[in-house]
C-alpha cells in the first residue's frame, strides 16, 4: 500500500444516479444496492474524472494509505465488460399498446393504455444521447403537472419524448447544462413545456430557455400553464431563443 490520491464516496449524498459510474473510465465506481461504491482501490487511478458528474457532489479527492492504481489489473477488468450504469437508467424505447378501450370485470374500471415511449424520464437519469431523442418531438414537464391534469397520456404524451423534473427541488444548474447537451447532441423537432401555475414552476420554463440559448439551437418552442385544479390556464408559442 502506498499514500496516494484516492476517490472518497459519501453514501449519505450519494442517490445511486449512476452519473459517476459511468464516467469512470478504468470501471472503479458501480452502483451496488442503489449507491455508487469504489469496488477496488487498484482500479482508481485518483485523478477524479467523476467529480464533475456527480450531481450530488457525493464524490471526493482524499489522500490516504491505499492499493496502488494497476494499470494491468484495470485492462483485465474492463475486458469483455460494459460500462457500469445504474439499471434503471439505461435507456429503453417503449412499444406502445395498441390504444384501444379495454373492458374490465363489472364495477371496474377500463384499462386506459400508458402512452409513454421512452425510459428513464427523469432528466437527471436521462441520457445525452439516446435514439429516441433523434428527431423527437420533446415533452419536458413538471413533476406535479401528471398528478393534476388528469388526461396528461391522451393530451399531451402521445406520440412524444418525455423528460420531468422539478425546479425548485432539483439542481437548475445540472438541469441546464444537461438539456443544452441533449439539445446539441440530438435533432428536436419540437419542444412543448408543460409546467404549473405556482411560481415557482415557472423555473422550468427559464430552464428550458437557457439550455436553447447555450445550444445555439432554434427549435420551436410551446409553453402550457396548468391549474392546480387540473385545467389548462394559457398555451404560450414562442421561438426557441426567445422568453
Amino acid at each position: 500500500m502506498a499514500t496516494r490520491k484516492i476517490v472518497h464516496i459519501d453514501e449519505e449524498k450519494c442517490d445511486g444516479c449512476g452519473e459517476c459510474a459511468q464516467a469512470c473510465a478504468e470501471g472503479a465506481i458501480e452502483i451496488v444496492d442503489g449507491k455508487a461504491r469504489l469496488i477496488s482501490e487498484s482500479y482508481c487511478d485518483g485523478l477524479g474524472a467523476c467529480l464533475g458528474e456527480c450531481p450530488q457532489d457525493a464524490i471526493t479527492i482524499e489522500e490516504r494509505q491505499a492499493d496502488e492504481f494497476d494499470e494491468v489489473a484495470v485492462e483485465k477488468h474492463l475486458s469483455g465488460k460494459q460500462p457500469a450504469a445504474c439499471p434503471g437508467s439505461a435507456p429503453k424505447t417503449l412499444v406502445q399498446c395498441e390504444l384501444v378501450d379495454a373492458v374490465g370485470e363489472p364495477g371496474e374500471a377500463a384499462t386506459v393504455p400508458s402512452r409513454l415511449t421512452n425510459w428513464p424520464v427523469q432528466l437527471k437519469l436521462a441520457p445525452t444521447k439516446a435514439p429516441y431523442f433523434d428527431k423527437a418531438d420533446l415533452l419536458i414537464a413538471a413533476d406535479c403537472v401528471p398528478f393534476s391534469f388528469a388526461d396528461f397520456h391522451a393530451r399531451f404524451l402521445t406520440d412524444k419524448t418525455l423528460l420531468i423534473g422539478c425546479p425548485k427541488l432539483d439542481s437548475f444548474e445540472f438541469y441546464r447544462k444537461k438539456l443544452a447537451q441533449i439539445f446539441i447532441q440530438n435533432d428536436i423537432a419540437s419542444i412543448d413545456v408543460v409546467y404549473m401555475e405556482v411560481p415557482c414552476c415557472f423555473g422550468l420554463v427559464h430552464l428550458v430557455h437557457e439550455s436553447l440559448k447555450e445550444s445555439g439551437k432554434d427549435i420551436p418552442l410551446n409553453l402550457y400553464k396548468i391549474g392546480i385544479k387540473g385545467d389548462i390556464l394559457e398555451k404560450l408559442p414562442v421561438s426557441g431563443g426567445d422568453e
